[in-house]
């Protein structure tokens, strides 16, 4: 079992929701945290249904024994009205609960009232570098980093599936639309958007769809943990700067599968485009697991310079290359930026061999920059 980065720091005897997208760990991760807690799982259809009738059954089972572990309810969007009885739970008989799910979507909805604000929040991705013992970046690359997927032989058979049976159904199922063809066209549009700036007219265009729609649909992505926005950086620019949101689907390998792309090796285009995403996905990771939450955000201008993120507040510029060696022509958009906001650090994460330092530019191997990011020596 890979030990995953997220602890559970500062739960003590609090509540709180455990979000993730599906398959990425969660019930293992709970399971192997929490061993002696009672867990309701409602996946099983006998416990869903039973809860469904009776949301007051979970009140009286719990009232039945002395908990000496936080109760566990997997799968928690499903009933939202189960969230009635945890808060009553909670305020009158002081009972901890770990809610988990795979989005606060369908509880929002359904007028869940997320406890009122009375539960941390804790949130689980697919797996980062460290996680893994001999670590393999081309490995990754082509499998993504959901745990099953990463580890099978043979993970494209299983990312269909996952794209076809919870991303194009379930998925869909969110936008409240029987339209479940336009839904599954928009996620192979919405991938060509995957780490580029989002032109919603033109995926509304190409879906055939309205332009509302569209936007609805990329917030049915980000609201269900599978997607999220990068907000350009627009700090008292001199520059003209595009403004719109990058994108990023949380997986590479769901990305991938999207595009339909082949074997991502080293040198070619789509190389590039997933060491950024998969470099991307451990910084996300980083900044919730080590308690920063420090914001993301990326930097273009209308002439065509480009950072692909800015870190937290101290402006820590950082440019992605998939090559073996940065050149000088490598470093333009960094000079450009370095002499608009005078940022903390600038680095650029490559395949260069060693570490080095060009005109006070931090040249990092990836897995130096992975392993300082992990440590907490670059943020």
């Amino acid at each position: 079992m890979f030990k995953r980065s997220q602890k559970f720091a500062g739960l003590k005897s609090e509540s709180c929701f455990f979000w993730g997208p599906r398959q990425s760990g969660k019930s293992t991760l709970l399971k192997a945290t929490f061993p002696d807690s009672p867990y309701y799982d409602l996946l099983l259809s006998n416990e869903f249904e039973r809860l469904t009738r009776r949301p007051a059954l979970l009140r009286e089972e719990l009232l039945a024994h002395k908990l000496n572990a936080p109760v566990i309810i997997d799968e928690v969007q499903k009933i939202p009205h189960l969230l009635d009885e945890i808060q009553w739970l909670i305020v009158n008989k002081n009972i901890q609960f770990i809610l988990c799910g795979s989005s606060a979507r369908k509880l929002k909805r359904g007028s869940g009232n997320l406890l009122g604000g009375r539960a941390l929040r804790y949130e689980l991705f697919p797996l980062v570098s460290r996680e893994i013992p001999q670590f393999d970046l081309k490995k990754a690359l082509n499998h993504g980093l959901l745990p099953r997927h990463y580890q099978t032989d043979q993970p494209r058979p299983l990312l269909r599936a996952y794209i076809g049976d919870y991303l194009k159904e379930e998925i869909a199922a969110e936008a409240l639309t029987r339209n479940v063809p336009a839904f599954a066209r928009f996620l192979e549009i919405a991938a060509f958007s995957n780490g580029e700036v989002v032109n919603f007219t033109n995926v509304a265009r190409e879906c055939g769809v309205s332009g509302p729609t569209v936007k609805e649909y990329f917030q049915i992505l980000v609201d269900t943990l599978l997607a999220r926005f990068v907000p350009s950086f627009q700090k008292k620019p001199k520059r003209r700067v595009i403004q719109a949101p990058k994108f990023y689907l949380f997986d590479v390998g769901v990305a991938n599968t999207l595009l339909k792309r082949g074997a991502i090796v080293p040198g070619s285009e789509a190389f590039g485009r997933a060491f950024e995403h998969f470099i991307f996905q451990e910084i996300v990771a980083h900044s919730h697991y080590s308690g920063l939450e420090y914001p993301i955000a990326y930097w273009r201008t209308a002439s065509g310079f480009e950072i692909d993120f800015i870190l937290g507040e101290q402006d820590i510029a950082l440019e992605i290359k998939g090559v073996p060696e940065v050149h000088a022509h490598h470093l333009r958009s960094v000079y450009a930026f370095r002499e608009e906001y005078k940022p903390k650090k600038t680095i650029i994460v490559s395949l260069d061999a060693k570490p080095r330092n060009v005109d006070g530019i931090n040249v990092m191997p990836w897995e130096v920059f992975l392993r300082d990011l992990w440590s907490g020596a670059i943020i």
